[in-house]
């Protein structure tokens, strides 16, 4: 029977306490209701694991707990379980665009270039190493709107011949970019032989003695994976490099995330012994 229909003895006395406490006790259990529904929810979907779903249900209760004692006003609008951060490392340190990025800034500012360029690299990750110390000039098929200090932009397409850039730095970059030139990615018009013509300007920007810093995806197997980018073979690198550049030194990021910086043994002796599905092979070169 509930409150509504039940009778009050008056000898007992506290019908009105017996109401409120049984109203409370409703309101409770389908507040419990709701949120055991939200939890299971959350745990079918496979954001948490049964174990940390109790731990989100406890470490709720007690910030709840916490809150109702302090004055401060901070009220929890929401759920938002992050719990699978709490097993992660503290930051990721591996990876190619991690290691590339960090290294090639690291050399250049030892080189300390008169003026530096880079094409189509990553902003938020070389880009703004490079920035952190120095000034830097971007270009790119994309356009970019917003301007930040150190960071000269230029949208242009480096598939197309431009004279007016003929040895128009002493230090250039391209990391992670020119395998994408000619596969319609961003924009670009199709061209099978995309890389080669931005090679080939890209070598014309620098001027003789400059330094050109230059990654790529290689592997066993030279391939296209479209419209994604290309896997060149280590061999076919060096063809298409030693025509125009001494190397200076050759670093790679394999499989795995792992860097292997500054490779002593000649490079014809590691394309035997590399059997890799696609590293990322970084150059430091010097135009002849």
């Amino acid at each position: 029977m509930n409150y509504l229909t039940r009778k009050i003895d008056p000898l007992r006395g506290g019908g009105i306490s017996l109401k409120i406490r049984d109203l409370r006790k409703k309101i409770k259990r389908k507040i419990d209701q709701c949120t055991s529904l939200y939890f299971g929810i959350i745990l079918f979907y496979g954001q948490i694991s049964f174990k940390k779903y109790r731990k989100l249900k406890s470490d709720l209760a007690q910030i709840k707990k916490q809150a109702a004692l302090s004055d401060i006003q901070f009220p929890i609008t929401k759920l938002y379980p992050c719990y699978a951060d709490s097993d992660d490392e503290a930051g990721v340190i591996r990876g190619d665009y991690f290691h590339q990025d960090l290294f090639v800034a690291q050399r250049i500012y030892i080189n300390n270039p008169i003026k530096h360029v880079d094409i189509g690299s990553r902003i938020d990750g070389f880009v703004t190493h490079v920035a952190s110390f120095r000034a830097i000039e971007i270009f790119d098929i994309r356009p970019i709107h917003a301007q930040v200090q150190n960071i000269t932009f230029k949208q242009m397409d480096l598939m197309n011949d431009n004279p007016e850039l003929t040895n128009y730095t002493n230090s250039i970059s391209c990391l992670n970019a020119l395998e994408h030139f000619g596969l319609g990615r961003y924009g670009d018009p199709i061209r099978f032989d995309g890389y080669l013509l931005g090679f080939e300007n890209i070598t014309k920007m620098l001027q003789q003695g400059g330094k050109f810093y230059f990654s790529v995806p290689f592997g066993k197997q030279q391939r296209i994976e479209f419209h994604a980018h290309r896997v060149f073979s280590l061999q076919y690198l060096l063809n298409i490099i030693s025509p125009h550049y001494e190397i200076d030194s050759f670093s790679y990021v394999d499989d795995f995330g792992d860097f292997h910086p500054n490779i002593r043994l000649p490079l014809e002796d590691l394309i035997k012994t590399l059997n890799c599905k696609q590293n990322c092979g970084i150059f430091e070169l010097t135009k002849k």
